[in-house]
């Protein structure tokens, strides 16, 4: 999108014949100027979304799996539903889950009614007495004390406390003989015990583990796949969101040219002087302040050839909204060449001399200035014929 080039504060010095009806005219043009910076901030943010999703998700490429396949962008509206409906497919699907989960939970359950009525599980029914027992080394040799009873009150609990699913009753049940068994030697009736209740537990778990281990893949998949389709159903929506930003830009582009197109159509004929003093200022110009130029020249004459070899500029040949445009976008290039030339003073005073050197050294920069010197050559030139054309007064 092109800058406005100061067009507003330049139209106030601008001779119309009514100034009325200028300063009118002038205040809507703010307006419609503020209007648009509004809209342009607002789409800047709706960019950097777009941008920020597309960076986060390139960092979370899916892979390794049958739903990590390429999919072509124009098929992705087709086959992705919305987000919204992701969500609720989701919250089904976490639903339809919990729901054979508490089913193995259930099965569990049963298995460990039969552990704990074996005639040995008495010891492991309520926690260690560690006090009442003078075991005073228990919590230095035991890090995660279990017993039955503890795994019972979190089976019930309701506060969201309780098992998630049955591998950590699994771990807790085993973790119980575990204790048992490394506390105790192996000589002594409740390692024994513990050894025993330990093998009669895992066989009947072994049982159990095939549908374990078939619901705990039918989750991975379906967490892979909606992962899957939510980052698809979120590239459409972005991608939707590029394109709607893409058309509003191009809209308020189309605006911004109606602005300068009337701008420059109030402004009065410059003057042979003007335009001399432009010519003189485009030879100022940085070389790629300078390619910009002449692509403003270029835009109202197909014809010419801003990128060619050999430019010849005639300044008294364009029309008056391109030398306007020229002016605006002049004054403001050497405003800013101007601040940059300050701030690059001062304390680079002192190498400026040998930098300078050591630049224009460098092919880029020696192409660049031969380019500007031609064509500001091919400037002075053309305004040399004319003054030559014209008569004195």
């Amino acid at each position: 999108m092109e800058p406005m080039d100061a067009s507003i504060s330049e139209t106030r010095n601008v001779e119309t014949g009514n100034n009325q009806g200028n300063a009118a005219q002038v205040e809507s043009f703010e307006s419609r100027v503020d209007d648009i910076l509004t809209k342009v901030d607002k789409l800047e943010q709706r960019v950097n979304e777009v941008e920020q999703f597309y960076l986060t998700a390139s960092k979370k490429q899916l892979s390794g799996s049958k739903w990590s396949l390429a999919v072509k962008d124009k098929d992705k509206e087709r086959h992705v539903a919305s987000l919204k409906k992701q969500q609720q497919d989701a919250s089904r699907r976490e639903a339809a889950a919990a729901k054979r989960m508490q089913e193995l939970m259930r099965l569990f359950g049963t298995i460990l009614r039969q552990i704990t009525q074996h005639k040995w599980a008495w010891p492991f029914m309520q926690p260690v007495d560690v006090e009442g027992l003078g075991l005073h080394d228990y919590y230095e040799v035991i890090e995660k004390p279990m017993d039955f009873s503890t795994i019972k009150n979190k089976m019930e609990a309701k506060d969201g406390t309780g098992y998630k699913n049955v591998r950590e009753m699994f771990a807790d049940v085993k973790l119980i003989f575990k204790n048992a068994m490394k506390y105790n030697d192996e000589k002594r009736d409740v390692h024994v015990m513990a050894k025993t209740l330990l093998g009669k537990f895992e066989e009947k778990w072994l049982g159990l583990l095939p549908r374990v281990a078939e619901e705990e893949k039918r989750l991975e998949e379906e967490e892979a796949e909606a992962q899957f389709n939510m980052q698809l159903a979120q590239e459409v929506a972005h991608a939707k969101m590029a394109r709607d930003i893409s058309n509003e830009l191009y809209e308020i582009d189309s605006h911004l040219d109606d602005l300068r197109d009337m701008i420059v159509q109030k402004c009065r004929k410059m003057s042979t002087e003007e335009k001399r003093k432009l010519g003189a200022a485009l030879s100022r110009l940085s070389p790629e302040d300078l390619s910009k130029a002449l692509e403003i020249v270029a835009q109202n004459n197909p014809s010419f050839q801003a990128t060619a070899e050999e430019v010849d500029l005639d300044i008294d040949a364009q029309s008056e909204p391109t030398l306007w445009r020229l002016k605006f976008f002049v004054k403001d290039a050497l405003e800013v060449q101007g601040k940059s030339s300050a701030s690059m003073g001062g304390n680079n005073a002192a190498t400026t001399t040998t930098t300078t050197g050591a630049n224009n050294n460098h092919p880029s920069n020696n192409n660049n200035n031969k380019r500007k010197k031609e064509i500001c050559d091919a400037i002075a030139k053309t305004a040399k014929k004319k003054n030559k054309k014209v008569s004195p007064d």
